[in-house]
């Protein structure tokens, strides 16, 4: 993983030296897409488009979403030109991929995880075994951006109050706290630099007694110049092991 991570870096500098931002983007989306199709459970297909739930209507905007994790058991719908909508119940997490990561960018990719967590989800189970996440994940991966995660982390606060997406507490119970979901982003990996993830993952590196004593914390970061990748892959492949029988899903 952490070759994988140098390999990525490094591919990603060829298409920096273009003239257009439209072509420095799209070939390192094609990186991650390539890793993430050699990597991750047969379980999972990967997309792009738009995610849409029973409340959805025809001409709606709606954000584009670079990469989108689904269950292949489930439908879709094509819209042409490899673009399809996916149904919010099929969706286990999206991947929204910045060449830098500015403020800017961290905004608009926090606005579509909001959107994305208030879809419903119309569904009947009749049993579940293991790790199902509460709600669609959503991860930022950058190639680049600012030297410490700790200004990623910064920009939280700010982005939630402008926008009005609610910065909720956590439960210290660590059931409780596994089962709530986050109320708009889940995780930030910047390749060769660190990451940032909202502590409801049922592993992580902060002890329950921690939690306790910092009863407010909800994100941790830091400062890592390898393993991002490596942790990526950890939550997505934690994401897609659960198993639930549904009995049906309403849909328009």
């Amino acid at each position: 993983m952490a070759e994988m991570e140098r390999h990525l870096i490094a591919s990603g500098r060829i298409p920096a030296s273009t003239g257009h931002s439209i072509h420095k983007g799209t070939p390192r989306e094609t990186f991650v897409r390539e890793y993430l199709q050699n990597h991750l459970s047969e379980r999972l297909a990967i997309g792009s488009g738009e995610i849409i739930d029973a409340n959805s209507q025809p001409g709606q905007p709606r954000p584009q979403i670079d990469i989108v994790l689904y269950k292949r058991e489930y439908p879709r719908l094509s819209f042409g030109g490899g673009i399809h909508g996916f149904l919010a119940e099929s969706v286990v997490a999206t991947i929204e991929v910045k060449s830098i990561l500015d403020q800017a960018g961290f905004e608009q990719s926090a606005k579509t995880a909001h959107y994305l967590k208030s879809l419903k989800r119309n569904t009947i189970r009749s049993f579940s075994s293991g790790y199902i996440p509460p709600d669609i994940l959503s991860f930022i991966v950058a190639y680049d951006g600012p030297a410490s995660i700790s200004t990623v982390h910064g920009w939280v606060g700010p982005t939630y109050r402008r926008h009005g997406i609610p910065d909720t507490a956590l439960p210290t119970d660590p059931i409780a706290r596994v089962s709530t979901a986050s109320t708009a982003l889940d995780g930030v990996i910047v390749l060769g630099k660190g990451f940032m993830y909202y502590d409801n993952v049922p592993f992580g590196f902060i002890r329950d007694d921690k939690r306790t004593q910092h009863p407010d914390a909800k994100w941790v970061f830091a400062d890592t110049a390898t393993d991002n990748l490596l942790l990526l892959f950890l939550f997505l492949t934690t994401a897609a092991r659960g198993v639930a029988l549904v009995l049906s899903t309403a849909q328009a």
